[in-house]
């Protein structure tokens, strides 16, 4: 018997010898206790020894249009500038995101609030993209999310049930829950209407659709007989919606402008960061407003900035 265990053991231990001597060595730089396709947290910087910083800078853009847009440039000091000839238009927030995850040389603006770990924010001035330094103020490129609308348009039980809805302490927790800066530290809990019921058009933004999308469903969670319609097209489109009473609520993505809905008035929401991104893979850690500016003025002349290795040392 004790021959026999001690047959066994050594053939076991046999199997493990080779089993060892077929698995492969880690490559260099890898990490052996990670999951497999566990990506590199945003927030890691890669190392700058095989970026090709003579590269030309690809910045991106959204469209005219966009509130994203708008707020951006203001708060670069670009206000109403045209784009550089060689800039990269995307429409909406997932081409600005498919860009920049499928181009090492890009360099975009999107909002803090759908950047994913298929991109990385960088440091503006050497402060993080976060709700914190929003808050606070550190953070320098940040704008509100609001709602659009004329002041008739709360004669309405129904639209005033969803307008109240908004600033209640629900609401404040959903904002905060989705990524976004709530504006009401002590707001009131919502009252709930057992007879209301009817229909709400909120149109515009595509930056703030998704958190509208979310408080209206738990609007309608609150309020079965009701139903709230988020559409997009941009914060021109609320702006027109809203004015032309095609929807109750338009949904803009920056600072209100009268000019702009003549007939209406506004709600900010929330506030939200505009992040600015780049591949994964690129290491440079913080843009300088300064920086922003020379990348995005058709009119920055000698100033411009045009390829990496004015940014990366």
């Amino acid at each position: 018997m004790k021959k026999t265990f001690a047959l066994a053991a050594l053939l076991l231990a046999l199997v493990f010898a080779l089993s060892a001597c077929d698995t492969p060595a880690p490559s260099a730089g890898s990490n052996p206790t990670s999951n497999p396709g566990t990506e590199t947290p945003a927030s890691e910087t890669p190392a700058a020894a095989d970026f090709d910083t003579s590269k030309n800078v690809a910045i991106v853009a959204r469209e005219d249009g966009s509130g994203t847009k708008s707020a951006f440039m203001e708060i670069i000091g670009l206000k109403g500038k045209a784009d550089p000839a060689h800039v990269i238009i995307q429409t909406g927030t997932a081409g600005v995101l498919t860009e920049v995850k499928g181009n090492p040389a890009a360099l975009a603006y999107e909002s803090l609030g759908y950047v994913t770990g298929d991109v990385r924010a960088l440091k503006v001035g050497g402060v993080d993209a976060t709700v914190d330094n929003i808050k606070n103020g550190t953070y320098k490129i940040a704008r509100p999310l609001a709602v659009v609308y004329q002041e008739a348009t709360l004669d309405s039980e129904v639209n005033k049930a969803f307008f109240d809805f908004l600033q209640s302490a629900g609401a404040q927790t959903i904002i905060a829950d989705e990524g976004y800066v709530s504006l009401a530290d002590s707001a009131a809990e919502y009252t709930i209407d057992g007879n209301l019921e009817g229909s709400i058009d909120v149109s515009g933004s595509t930056s703030l659709a998704p958190l509208m999308e979310v408080l209206a469903e738990a609007f309608e969670d609150l309020q079965p007989k009701v139903t709230v319609t988020v559409a997009g097209g941009g914060s021109s489109a609320g702006y027109n919606n809203a004015n032309d009473g095609v929807s109750d609520f338009g949904m803009i993505s920056e600072v209100f402008s009268q000019e702009k809905a003549a007939d209406c008035t506004f709600h900010d929401v929330a506030m939200d960061g505009i992040a600015v991104i780049v591949h994964k893979d690129n290491p440079l850690d913080s843009v300088t407003m300064e920086q922003l500016k020379d990348l995005y003025d058709e009119e920055a002349g000698d100033e411009a900035v045009t390829q990496w290795s004015a940014l990366i040392p």
